[in-house]
C-alpha cells in the first residue's frame, strides 16, 4: 500500500539519534511524554498524547523519553520490520 504502520515504545531517560534519509514519517502519540529535537534548529518540540508530528523533510532529530511513550508511526516507503538504524539513524532504503 506504500506505508508501513507501526506500534512503537519509547523508554523513559533514552536519547536516539534518528535520520531518515529514506523515508517521512508521521507519529501520533497515544500515551507517555516525549521530545523531539530537530538538529537543524535545535529546536525542541513536546511530544504528549494526542500530539500528530511529521517528518517530512528527512528530518534529523534526536528522540527523547520523558516517560515511557507508546506512538504509532507510519512510515513511506514502508518498512519490513528487519531495519536497524545505522551509525547516523538511517533505515536503508528497501531490504529486499
Amino acid at each position: 500500500m506504500g506505508y508501513s504502520v507501526n506500534d512503537t515504545i519509547i523508554r523513559a531517560g533514552t536519547e536516539t539519534h534518528i535520520w531518515y534519509q529514506n523515508h517521512l514519517e508521521a507519529v501520533y502519540c497515544i500515551e507517555g511524554h516525549a521530545e523531539v529535537v530537530t538538529l537543524s534548529d535545535n529546536k525542541v518540540h513536546t511530544i504528549k498524547a494526542g500530539t500528530l508530528y511529521a517528518l517530512d523533510e528527512h528530518d534529523e532529530h534526536l528522540l527523547r523519553g520523558i516517560e515511557d511513550a507508546r506512538m504509532v508511526c507510519v512510515f513511506n516507503p514502508p518498512l519490513s520490520g528487519r531495519e536497524i538504524h545505522d551509525e547516523n539513524g538511517v533505515y536503508p532504503a528497501d531490504l529486499d
